[in-house]
């Protein structure tokens, strides 16, 4: 999924063999939605003192605005194609171990660069005379999607076998976990059973739309008639569940709220989890066609080379716009300012490409460190 280390095609060549560019648009489309979801839909409200910001959503106080959350919640996009992903690098009498190691060590690499950065951050914004309860929620934030990453490994870890399953239960493996995820929120909603047997639905949930990536690579979800089955299906099982059962329209976690979406996955979020699979399998096609174009293959491979950069350090971005504008100037409209109003959305888009160029900016110094250096090749000149 956060795949990293593949070069672009040069112009007017055609894609490395055995790499879908589709699929690298798909988890590029990915990495966007996550962006934008957390940049536009985490408000900060500053107190008058300056040195205490409260974490709030315009979700919260505008809940009309929760189709938002239909187009930016793209996990399970996420999953899909890191499925496929996993299942295409399986290799018929190759053991697993090495190939896993290795993407253990793509993704491990960049994590003690992102916590060594905020021990020397964390210490200078308390100095400035930021509170300690602001410092826990502005760390909370950096940390928090990193559960994510302890989520992928486990199921690509067990890519093996979750292929084993597909290859004898097919789709019915999916039905399977789909019913795991509705008994075990029967449980939580009407059976009162303890609340820390929800985190389960954390692998049921996400491993559906995984399981689904993986039967995609194995060239059973290839058709339009699977794309509409599922996106109609996942749709409208998804607007059943809001309508009637009482789960929220947001697919993110909103603030205060009693039950979220998110944390952990609900029935409705592997609903429209589905739903999203079958958009996907049906974008793939058009995506096929507008990746073979060489400037926009370029263009999708360079952001498949950052993903773990974005993902990792996107939510540092934010807060050093954030954080960094409130110490300068104070409070800002759109920025550090209640988002009780619609006039909030417009004055919060340009904040935005604010948070993109500091990204850009943090981009080239801890690039170099998901990947281990290559040793150069010094060249002598032969003998004549």
């Amino acid at each position: 999924m956060l795949e990293t280390g593949t070069r672009p095609a040069a112009p007017g060549t055609a894609p490395r063999a055995g790499r879908d560019p589709a699929i690298d648009a798909l988890r590029a489309f990915a990495i966007l939605g996550v962006v934008l979801g957390h940049w536009l839909v985490t408000a900060f409200v500053a107190d008058g003192s300056g040195g205490e910001l409260r974490v709030t959503s315009p979700l919260r106080t505008m809940p009309e605005l929760a189709p938002i959350s239909w187009v930016l919640q793209t996990l399970a996009v996420f999953f899909l194609v890191g499925g496929y992903s996993a299942a295409k690098g399986l290799r018929p009498g190759e053991p697993w171990g090495a190939g896993l190691r290795q993407r253990l060590v793509r993704f491990a690499r960049p994590l003690p660069v992102l916590l060594a950065a905020w021990f020397p951050a964390a210490a200078a914004l308390s100095w400035a005379g930021l509170s300690p309860d602001t410092l826990r929620t502005l760390i909370e934030l950096v940390l928090s999607p990193l559960w994510f990453l302890a989520v992928y490994v486990v199921l690509t870890a067990a890519t093996p076998v979750v292929t084993a399953v597909w290859n004898r239960l097919g789709l019915w493996g999916a039905a399977l976990l789909v019913a795991a995820t509705a008994a075990i929120d029967l449980g939580r909603f009407a059976l009162d059973t303890p609340g820390w047997t929800g985190w389960a639905t954390v692998l049921t949930g996400w491993l559906v739309p995984f399981y689904l990536g993986v039967g995609w690579a194995d060239g059973a979800l290839g058709s339009r008639r699977a794309g509409f089955a599922l996106l109609a299906g996942g749709g409208a099982a998804t607007a059943l569940l809001i309508l009637f059962a009482g789960y929220p329209a947001s697919m993110v976690g909103v603030p205060g709220a009693a039950v979220s979406n998110l944390s952990p996955p609900t029935l409705a979020a592997v609903a429209f989890g589905l739903a999203q699979t079958g958009l996907a399998l049906l974008l793939h096609g058009p995506l096929t066609r507008w990746t073979g174009h060489a400037r926009t293959r370029s263009l999708v491979s360079a952001a498949n080379r950052s993903a773990m950069t974005i993902f990792l350090w996107h939510q540092t971005a934010l807060l050093t716009v954030t954080v960094g504008t409130l110490l300068a100037f104070g409070s800002l409209p759109g920025l550090h300012t209640a988002p009780d109003r619609p006039a909030w959305i417009a004055e919060r888009l340009p904040w935005l490409a604010v948070c993109a160029g500091a990204l850009a900016a943090i981009r080239p110094l801890v690039h170099g460190f998901e990947r281990p250096r290559r040793p150069s090749v010094t060249r002598t000149a032969p003998r004549t």
